[in-house]
Order: structure tokens, then sequence, then C-alpha cells
């Protein structure tokens, strides 16, 4: 069957919308994000569903509810199983047909085109280490009160593989030094033994490699390469959201390395009960050993880590200066980072020392722009121009997807930028009462942690309205 056509898709991200605001998001992505809208024509619709389970339970307690959200007089649901439905929606440019033998390449085609080792160990005896930072190490992890339980859970855990805490699960926000630790991790127990098999690598690469598996029919290698890991490292896993299938196979993975007592650590954005439609059996079992937060670094962290840094880079960096950039830099270590960067090519440039006014016009835009008030104004002007709609649009009673997104993005850039309540915040958008805003705030969030590219969607949008805001003073 072939894969639903950009207007479908639009058709059924509508449809899903609105049946999530009536039966709310767990049975929605439970049910019906994972199925498609495969045909519409006149008063005839075809869902695809990915198994026997979807498609019973869609028909039985769903149906209705898709014949109104569908909204076609006397419409008719044809109901189909098929079970590549959820790749074609993940990867809709893969064919999922069984592929023709290939052409057996050259010896010389066959070394050209050999893509290098991943990070995961090579088929048989030999395997190839992970390709870490060398500088992520646990001596050069700066630790404070935000991320000492976490740093103490992956000592432990490097000491004592498959003893101590097993799963080890960590969670935090972008930048604050998950991949850090888990890097640190492997350099530890290669240090104690280099003939350790550890597959550490990022959830994106474990979903391509299943996806290739399957193309191929080899999922038995597939299987092979996972399940035969001494220690299995998975960065990002709210990646797993929405793919049943996937989720399926790293279940069948998780079990059988953690039955043979082999350790696992993963690291995601959210905690696991938060990583949405991922499916409850993993829920249980990524808590089954300990699971840790990474919070943001409070002021004494941000300057040691300054410190820190600086050391690392050369730059001699005084305290008045380290305790200046700590007080306007508060979201992330990367940020910290790219401050000193910043910092040290400006000295270079202008051939002179560090001091707290070379800081303060480093920084003196984002220093502005993180001081001026924004105004609704300013961020319904932003997102109505994003996302191409009116201000009435958002203002209205309309639940179409296409009104329903830019609403909820600019109910929480006004929840986070500006001093408005809940209940000021719905009277901007047609009088809806502070619940509605709350639940948009929250699922607007909710997918910021683990979908990478809305979330940098949502950091640009910030970035226009604060420099709007900064003209508009």
């Amino acid at each position: 069957m072939p894969s639903p056509s950009p207007e479908l898709r639009a058709v059924w991200d509508r449809v899903l919308a609105e049946l999530e605001s009536k039966l709310g998001p767990s049975k929605t992505d439970s049910w019906l994000r994972c199925a498609a809208l495969m045909r519409l024509e006149g008063r005839q619709a075809q869902i695809g569903a990915p198994s026997t389970l979807h498609k019973a339970r869609i028909q039985r307690d769903l149906h209705s509810h898709l014949l109104r959200a569908l909204d076609v007089d006397e419409l008719e649901v044809e109901l189909l199983e098929d079970k590549e439905v959820e790749l074609r929606l993940d990867h809709p440019d893969l064919p999922l047909s069984p592929p023709s033998p290939p052409t057996p390449p050259t010896q010389e085609e066959a070394s050209a085109s050999a893509p290098a080792p991943s990070s995961d160990f090579m088929d048989g005896a030999d395997h190839a280490r992970p390709i870490l930072n060398p500088g992520n190490h646990f001596d050069s992890f700066v630790v404070g009160p935000c991320n000492r339980f976490a740093h103490a859970a992956c000592r432990g855990v490097a000491d004592r593989p498959a003893v101590s805490f097993n799963p080890l699960f960590l969670h935090g926000s972008v930048g604050l030094g998950k991949t850090h630790l888990m890097q640190a991790i492997c350099h530890h127990l290669l240090d104690r033994n280099p003939e350790l098999r550890i597959v550490y690598l990022s959830c994106e690469e474990f979903i391509n490699h299943f996806i290739t598996a399957l193309q191929q029919g080899d999922v038995n290698t597939f299987r092979t390469r996972y399940r035969n890991a001494d220690v299995l490292i998975v960065d990002d896993v709210q990646m797993l959201a929405n793919k049943a299938r996937t989720q399926e196979e790293f279940f069948h993975t998780f079990n059988a390395l953690h039955n043979a007592r082999k350790q696992i650590v993963l690291s995601s954005d959210a905690p696991p009960h938060e990583i949405p439609a991922l499916q409850e059996r993993l829920v249980s079992r990524f808590k089954w050993g300990l699971v840790a937060e990474i919070e943001p670094p409070c002021f004494e962290t941000r300057v040691a880590i300054l410190r820190s840094k600086a050391a690392q880079q050369g730059l001699v960096l005084h305290d008045d200066v380290a305790k200046f950039i700590a007080e306007h830099i508060e979201n992330n270590v990367r940020e910290l980072e790219g401050c000193l960067t910043r910092l040290q090519a400006m000295a270079a440039l202008v051939n002179r020392p560090v001091d707290v006014q070379l800081a303060r016009q480093a920084l003196g835009s984002e220093i502005q722009q993180r001081n001026r008030p924004v105004r609704m104004d300013d961020i319904l002007e932003i997102v109505t121009a994003q996302f191409m709609v009116k201000v009435a649009d958002l203002q209205s009673k309309r639940r179409a997807q296409s009104i329903v997104q830019p609403r909820q993005v600019a109910m929480y850039h006004a929840r986070k930028l500006t001093e408005m309540s809940l209940e000021e915040i719905g009277g901007y958008f047609g009088g809806r009462d502070h619940s509605t805003v709350l639940y948009s705030v929250e699922k607007v969030d909710r997918r910021r942690r683990v979908d990478h590219e809305f979330a940098a969607l949502l950091t640009e949008l910030e970035r226009r309205i604060r420099q709007l805001a900064l003209q508009g003073a």
C-alpha cells in the first residue's frame, strides 16, 4: 500500500488534533497516532492500522469519533490492517517492498562505499570502540547541587555495572551534561577493560539501524548486534515516541540484556512517564533501576563551570567576570561555553584582557533582550507571521490543527515571557479559561522536550519576539 499523500496527512493531522481535544492525548496517541488516512474520495475513506489489535480497538471504540471528526455526510470508513503503516509515517521516502537483489559490487566499489564503523560493535568476534569525546571524563565534569545525584549514580554504574542501578535513566533539558556523563561511563569502563563490548549510540541511530534491518530482511543480525552487548548506552530515548514498532523491538532488546545482567543506561529530555505514546511496559522497565534528573545549574555551579572551561581553554577569567556571566546566562552549560568562546575571540580581536566591560559588550544585546518586557502584541505578531494565520483566527473558536498549534504556541510564549496570569492569557484568546491555557502550555512543553526541531522553532520564535520587543521599546 502506498504512503499517504501530503494532503491526506494534513487531513489526518486535523482529525488527530480534534480527537485529542475530545478524547485526551493518551487514547489518541495509543490508538490513532500510529494509524493513517490512506484514502478519502467522495464518501469513501480508508484508514490503515498497524495491527489487528489497533484495528479492532478503533472499530469498537473510536469509529463514531472518527466519523464526526472527518465531517463528511454519510461517510463509509474502511479499516485496513497495514503492518508497515507506522514505518511509512516515520519514513515516507523508504520503499517498504522487499528490494530486488542488488548487483554485487566490485571489490573497489565495496571498499569505496563501505561506511565508517558505527558506534555499535561489528558483527563477529571483533567490535569497534564507541566514538567518544576525549574530554568527557568524570574528572572534567563540574559537580554541583543540580547534578550531584546523577553524577554519583553514573560513578556507581561505572564502578559496578549491572549491580548498582540497572537500568540507569538520566533526564534533563538540553545542554546540562547528560551526554558528558554517559561518555564518562564509557571511558571509565574501557579504561578498566578495553575488551568490553559497549554499544553507545543515539536513539535515532537505533531507529535507523532497525529500519535498515527491516528493509534488508536481516533483523536477526540486528538483534545479535545489540543483544550481545555487555553495556548498552542510548542517548535521547524520547525519540521512541510514536514509534510503536521500534518500541516493540527495543522492549525485547531491553529484556534480553537485563535478563543477561548486562548494564543499560538511557537518557532523555523528559522522565519516562512524560515521553508521549511510550508503551507502559517500557515506562515501567525504564523505572526498574534508578531515574536521576539533572537540573539547570545554580549560580555557584555556573561560576565553577566557567572557571573550569576557561582553564581548559587557557583563558584568564577573573571572579568578577565569571560571576557577571553567570548572572546573565542561566539556561545550560552549552550557552556558558558559547559565551566563553565569544569572549575569548573578542579579547583576541581587540587585544585586551577579559574584564567585565568586555563581557558586557559581548553579552550586550542578550542582556538587553532578557531585561526588556515582552508585550502580547509582540508575541502575536511573530507567531501569526510564522504560521501564516490571523490574530482573529487565534481568538476564534476554530479547532483546525492549522489554528490550534499556533494558538498553543502563542499561549506558551505568553506564559514564559510575560507576567500575565493564565486567566489574562485566556482573555486574549477568545475568553478561554485558565485550564485551557494551562493544558496548551503543558502540551507545547511536553512536545518541546522530545521534538528537537519543534524545540528549535520555539527558541527561534522567542529570539524574534525579544528582538521585536527591543525594537518597540
